[in-house]
């Protein structure tokens, strides 16, 4: 590998990739932190879309990917052109992961099998027994596995987090979190994908609000509950398309997480989403709000965009993403989404170039190394700091699909959940 620039395949060419990921690495491309990018994707059609995507050219004059299949070449369509670019691969480069949630194990597993580093949308993977295993794999290999759980990079967490581990807040007691998406959701590929087998509401999205309750405040959850009525998408297929979660944490408190795919398009926001956390001292109560809907920006253009979910009204959130002029030809990411790919990447290319030169057998030990700093720090989610996740995952799914029965979650040497 080439330590100072190493090479990004994207795995999944679908929204996340197109709205965060992709001018993500288009800018550390032109920083000059990472090389060449290769998308993969299953239809030649969805990666001609992308490639062509008129917002990136604007933003990133210039800059392009190798799309896999290659439309150009009128390659044929297909689930496992992904290999053959791993196949070809030198080792330990950066692959993101940004597919369908039920597929991220198998994704991953085969990742690690051609030695490369990974950096996956949340949530990791869906069972606590799958996490294990790919954290021994990437561990034996010297494997960075970054889980981009973004809102622990959003300013106002940091900020929360540090007051709350200086004892400014007392103790969590209760709270309520929601993340709502927009009703054009409906329309887009989840329904093909986000079905009651596969996922639900609260594993793709609830999952953010969980995992940055326990970032902020180092609490586990001990106990999930999950309800929700599956509802047929347009395409037909059930789906757990309405969540109510209730998370209990070790200390007693309680997080009520409410999920679904239904915020009026007309809404002046992406999405609606927030959380409140009461706290408890000695003396004095203590609270935690944050409106991560509404972010104190108010805009009205003369019409609405021409992307799904666009109005002429808007709340703008210059906070988790937002591509702006600062000099030069284009335009640059800023915002929380943009720094948690950042860290990432970098923290990879940190692995790369601190044991670049060294004996393998010493390489190895350098790599192992810095990978237990990161997991120790906790700022960045890896399995090993954040398995949490998917106990809390696994107990959701065992509750949605059993009438929202109490899932009890169980530490020790061999983590688990089992119905109360």
């Amino acid at each position: 590998m080439n330590a100072a620039k190493p090479q990004v395949v994207i795995l999944g060419p679908g929204m996340i990739t197109q709205l965060q990921v992709l001018p993500s690495i288009y800018h550390l491309q032109r920083q000059g932190v990472v090389g060449p990018i290769t998308i993969c994707g299953t239809r030649a059609k969805s990666l001609q879309a992308l490639h062509e995507d008129a917002g990136h050219k604007r933003a990133f004059p210039g800059q392009s990917f190798t799309p896999v299949p290659d439309y150009r070449k009128k390659e044929p369509d297909g689930p496992d052109a992904y290999k053959k670019v791993l196949e070809q691969l030198p080792p330990r480069q950066c692959v993101v992961v940004a597919l369908p949630d039920q597929m991220h194990y198998p994704a991953i597993k085969e990742v690690l099998r051609h030695e490369q580093h990974v950096l996956t949308v949340k949530p990791f993977v869906l069972t606590h027994k799958e996490a294990v295993e790919l954290e021994g794999i990437a561990r034996e290999k010297g494997l960075l596995i970054g889980v981009e759980y973004h809102k622990r990079f959003d300013d106002r967490a940091l900020i929360a987090r540090r007051r709350y581990r200086e004892g400014q807040f007392g103790e969590f007691k209760i709270g309520q979190a929601h993340l709502i998406e927009k009703h054009y959701y409906m329309h887009s590929n989840f329904q093909t994908w986000c079905t009651c087998e596969n996922s639900d509401a609260f594993t793709y999205i609830g999952c953010h609000y969980v995992d940055l309750v326990a970032f902020v405040t180092g609490l586990k959850p001990v106990s999930v509950s999950v309800y929700s009525k599956p509802q047929p998408w347009p395409n037909g297929k059930l789906g757990y398309l309405w969540t109510d979660a209730r998370v209990l944490w070790e200390n007693g408190a309680c997080l009520n997480v409410i999920n679904g795919f239904g915020y009026p398009d007309e809404g002046p926001g992406g999405n609606t989403q927030g959380i409140v956390l009461h706290t408890d001292g000695k003396d004095a109560n203590g609270l935690i709000w944050h409106s991560d809907q509404f972010r104190g920006v108010k805009h009205a253009a003369l019409k609405k965009g021409g992307d799904a979910g666009d109005t002429a009204f808007m709340e703008t959130n210059p906070d988790y993403f937002q591509l702006v002029w600062r000099g030069g030809d284009g335009l640059e990411p800023v915002g929380y989404g943009f720094r948690s790919i950042e860290y990432i990447v970098k923290a990879i290319c940190r692995v790369e170039r601190e044991s670049a030169g060294l004996a393998a057998k010493d390489a190895l030990a350098k790599r192992r190394e810095l990978l237990a700093q990161y997991d120790r720090e906790g700022l960045m989610a890896t399995p090993a700091n954040s398995a949490y996740n998917e106990l809390v995952i696994e107990a959701g799914r065992l509750s949605i699909t059993n009438g929202a029965k109490e899932a009890v979650i169980e530490y020790g040497k061999e983590p688990g959940v089992r119905l109360n």
